[in-house]
């Protein structure tokens, strides 16, 4: 049987063309004047996610 995709996880996660697993800092919406500069600057990127949760998200995407 085929493997549904998880709408959830597409929403938050993106798939590249090299397999790269990216996701979007969280706490981007408000209460960021309390943030260090840094911080704030980290949160308008994208970020790499961990190896260990490699394969589980991109099973859940169906970009294996």
């Amino acid at each position: 049987m085929k493997v549904k995709t998880h709408k959830a996880t597409t929403k938050r996660f993106k798939v590249t063309k090299k397999s790269k697993v990216l996701k979007r800092y969280a706490g981007q919406d408000h209460f960021n004047t309390r943030d260090p500069g840094k911080i704030t600057r980290k949160k308008r990127r994208t970020a790499k996610i961990s190896k260990v949760y490699d394969k589980t998200v991109k099973t859940l995407v169906n970009k294996f």
